[in-house]
């Protein structure tokens, strides 16, 4: 089925101490979402996720503890991360953990390759460094403290004090690629999307670039610098790399020649949280180009989630753990909801009423009712069998262009990374559906011999129309949608069938039997 076309798609890579909330989970399903749709489309897709493990607030997190940092992030990822995927029901190809050997051993290999080319050099270093953040602080992001911090200087996303580190560094030349980088959102509008992330991007580089710190040499909770075994290359460096290491950039220790694998895959689409687009944006991009590979294909920034107007974090106690919605709701909703009720790359808001609502009026009683009531009407009239259809009015018709067209808007919706105007694309056929079956009657039609056609016609047209929701829902409803297609007697998987031609009338063949189905959204009580 593949076109041949590679479609590499990553998640930022997770830090494992912040316990997963509902904001990794949004990335994570988004992601999710777009490569299903892809990789059904016949696309080569390789989805990637994953953990960052190492730096100092591991470390300290770890003597915390009691124990090393290793078994510290193996308890994590085991406990919490492996489950995450399940619970929110993730078909991710591949996990990267940056503690894994073929990461360290191609970062060094990466690294290396940027000092053989002259990018790197030592220098001295002193700056305010935010633990949190594993990041030396810019100016605009440095406030005074107030309370228990009266008097110092504090990070303005963490409120913690930064501390004043001075060490002897290796510097990576950033600041030489300010006007390639500024070429490159030229010439590439898309690379940075939405626009108000391009923008952002764009004036924080015209603004001018300081050289990068890629070093530290104050503790050695990290990979070493090839070249000098008292360094540990920066996190954040680290970390950028696993979008390339996990398709296997480098060369093969043991056969010496380059990856198949990585020229196949890379470049990638990565999706981040829009506070560490400036890593992917600039600093990956001039690691890049300065290594003399391929840029990435494009950077999408989603929002921040909100709960109570504030962003999610484990320090303010507002993350909701993403189990606390699937135990009541299931992962469909969960995927359904995130995905359909924010604008993705805008900041949106959480609220349990909202969830209840939505999940009420647009899954059990808009897509879920359908469903029930169409099956139910098949079995009543004709035994459990798909009728054929007969002689098509202008109403029917009228279905047919709107499948039509809800499966080429949401093809679109999806090539600008809008999963979200997807789903309204979709869900045209799902209000469109209803109504019809509200203007035709069927239980009126099947009162009346004389109407026996039109009642198979009518009957065909929604049970059709459900067809191209199952194939359409299905990379944002995994469970239900598979649900459906069961109960509608289909030969084959659901994730065989090809997305782009899911609008096509007359897939359903008529006398395919179909099966009692139970509600796909059962009512939840409040």
């Amino acid at each position: 089925m593949s076109t041949g076309q590679s479609f590499y798609i990553t998640t930022p890579i997770y830090y494992p101490s912040d316990l997963p909330h509902i904001g990794h989970g949004y990335t994570t399903v988004a992601v999710d979402a777009l490569a299903r749709w892809h990789r059904q489309s016949g696309d080569d897709t390789w989805m990637l996720t994953g953990t960052d493990e190492h730096g100092q607030k591991m470390l300290r997190a770890a003597a915390a503890n009691g124990v090393t940092p290793q078994e510290w992030v193996d308890k994590l990822v085991t406990e919490s991360w492996f489950p995450l995927l399940e619970t929110l029901d993730v078909a991710n190809d591949d996990f990267i953990r940056t503690t894994q050997p073929r990461h360290e051993e191609r970062v060094q290999q990466f690294v290396q390759a940027l000092y053989d080319r002259g990018y790197i050099y030592a220098g001295e270093y002193e700056a305010l460094y935010c633990v949190g953040c594993e990041e030396f602080k810019p100016e605009a992001e440095i406030v005074d403290g107030t309370g228990a911090f009266e008097g110092l200087k504090v990070c303005a996303i963490h409120s913690k004090p930064l501390e004043l580190l001075q060490e002897k560094n290796y510097f990576f030349k950033l600041s030489e690629f300010q006007d390639r980088l500024l070429e490159l959102y030229k010439t590439e509008p898309d690379f940075v999307r939405p626009e108000s992330a391009r923008n952002e991007v764009v004036s924080f580089v015209r603004s001018g670039l300081k050289d990068l710190s890629i070093s530290r040499s104050a503790f050695d909770w990290g990979i070493t610098v090839p070249w000098d075994p008292s360094h540990v290359i920066y996190v954040w460096v680290d970390a950028l790399l696993n979008y390339a290491t996990a398709v296997g950039y480098g060369t093969d220790a043991s056969t010496g020649s380059a990856s198949a694998e990585f020229a196949r895959r890379w470049p990638a689409f990565h999706v981040v949280g829009k506070d560490i687009l400036r890593f992917h944006a600039v600093i990956w991009p001039a690691m890049l180009m300065a290594a003399g590979l391929d840029v990435p294909r494009g950077v999408f920034a989603h929002g921040w989630l909100l709960v109570g107007g504030e962003k999610m974090s484990k320090s303010k106690l507002t993350g909701i753990a993403p189990t606390e919605i699937t135990d009541v709701f299931g992962s469909d909703a969960y995927r359904f909801y995130f995905l359909s009720a924010i604008a993705f790359g805008q900041d949106g808001s959480f609220s349990w009423e909202d969830l209840s609502a939505r999940y009420q009026a647009e899954l059990a009683n808009g897509f879920g009712n359908l469903a029930s009531r169409t099956t139910a009407m098949i079995e009543k009239y004709f035994e459990g069998s798909v009728p054929p259809a007969s002689g098509y009015s202008d109403g029917d018709l009228e279905i047919q262009r709107i499948v039509a067209d809800a499966a080429a808007n949401a093809d679109a919706a999806i090539e600008r990374f809008r999963p979200d105007e997807a789903i309204g694309a979709i869900w045209t056929i799902v209000d469109a559906l209803n109504g019809y079956i509200t203007d035709n009657a069927p239980w009126a039609l099947a009162k009346d011999d004389a109407q026996r056609a039109r009642l198979g016609t009518v009957l065909y047209t929604a049970a059709e129309g459900l067809r191209a929701l199952a194939v359409l829902l299905s990379p944002f409803m995994p469970e239900a949608t598979a649900t459906l297609w069961a109960a509608l007697g289909h030969e084959g998987r659901l994730q065989d069938q090809p997305l782009r031609q899911a609008g096509q009338w007359g897939v359903l063949v008529p006398g395919t039997s179909v099966n009692g189905l139970a509600p796909l959204f059962p009512r939840v009580e409040q």
